[in-house]
């Protein structure tokens, strides 16, 4: 029998930790004298001291510890469990090396003015098809030439883009490292990023190149050096007199098929309009131009083609149509999806 301090020259541990294990009933000493209280060690319990100072070493739970104790007798349910703790320290090692890694990409973006966007191909590509019917090459005298908005925001990347007589918006997940970013990208650029793939991909965005690499293939444009207006200042909240209708798309084309045409006339352009009302159901129909003109107050009127691009870049399922009145435009959402909607700007009767 050894009294604690000569236990703990024996196993390694201090004084103070085979009191501390005493208290938690890891390690409780063979005999406690009654009067002084001195404690003493068995050479058993010994042995289990140095099993005890070799697991706290290594970061073993207190709990694993006291299993690992009660278990000395059977080593090889002993190695068991110190096998599965390696086990867990080099996943930890490769956790800790992957974000240190992470610590070091971020602070070289800061230090570059650099944001990096990593987000799916299949996610980009569909939000690059939800808004790029409504951007146009560039067009003389217009207040900026054609292209797309990136911008980044908390966990997504936004697309937007318009051309005075419509606006797309649409977002996608993405992971975003380094400091906001905005910036207006030509069409070409994003032309060439809607054939690059479905695999994962990451836009490197400066202020003055933006790069991607996938498949090793390598894209890189300059921004467009382009004030891009608000675009949440053009959406706004719906009036209080928003009439909602939900259609599919099958359900527009069939309405515009055949209906009479409406024609109207801008900067020397001749184009088709679709006059929209509701029936006494709730549900969408075409109005001829006479009742328009009669009663313009309770119809909406937009650009015929554009909307058809419009409910084309929504896709196959179910869209909210929202006729705010005849000065405000028609907002077309997807049912159930808050990611992508577009505006189309009302033509006057």
């Amino acid at each position: 029998m050894r009294n604690i301090g000569e236990a703990a020259r024996a196993s390694g541990l201090t004084v103070s930790a085979l009191r501390w294990y005493d208290g938690a009933g890891v390690l409780v000493p063979a005999a406690v004298d009654p009067v002084t209280g001195y404690r003493r060690y068995t050479a058993e319990q010994i042995r289990a001291a140095r099993l005890i100072a070799g697991l706290r070493r290594v970061g073993m739970p207190v709990a694993e510890i006291a299993e690992a104790v009660r278990d000395l007798g059977r080593p090889g349910l002993i190695r068991k469990r110190i096998d599965a703790h390696r086990d867990r320290l080099e996943a930890g090692i490769v956790d800790a090396r992957r974000e240190l890694l992470r610590l070091h990409t971020l602070l070289d973006l800061e230090e570059n003015l650099m944001t990096r966007v990593t987000l799916s191909g299949t996610d980009l590509t569909a939000a690059l098809a939800a808004v790029r019917f409504a951007a146009t090459g560039p067009i003389p005298g217009a207040p900026f030439p054609g292209g797309i908005l990136f911008e980044t925001g908390d966990g997504v990347l936004t697309l937007v883009t318009t051309d005075r007589y419509r606006l797309a918006v649409a977002s996608a997940p993405a992971t975003i490292e380094g400091p906001p970013a905005r910036q207006y990208l030509p069409l070409a650029f994003v032309d060439e990023l809607r054939l690059i793939g479905s695999g994962p991909l990451t836009l490197d965005v400066t202020p003055n190149v933006v790069r991607t690499e996938s498949a090793g293939r390598e894209l890189r444009t300059e921004p467009l050096d382009v004030e891009f207006p608000d675009y949440r200042r053009l959406i706004g909240p719906s009036g209080d007199g928003t009439r909602r209708v939900t259609v599919t798309p099958d359900q527009v084309r069939r309405l515009l098929t055949g209906a009479p045409e409406v024609r109207r006339e801008h900067d020397g352009a001749v184009y088709p309009v679709a006059i929209l009302a509701l029936d006494p159901d709730g549900g969408l129909r075409l109005a001829a131009e006479d009742e328009w003109a009669a009663d313009a107050g309770t119809h909406v009127a937009v650009n015929r083609e554009f909307l058809l691009q419009a409910v084309d870049a929504g896709g196959p399922g179910q869209l909210q149509l929202d006729l705010d009145g005849p000065v405000q435009p028609l907002t077309i959402r997807i049912a159930g999806d808050d990611s992508r909607f577009s505006l189309l700007m009302p033509v006057r009767a």
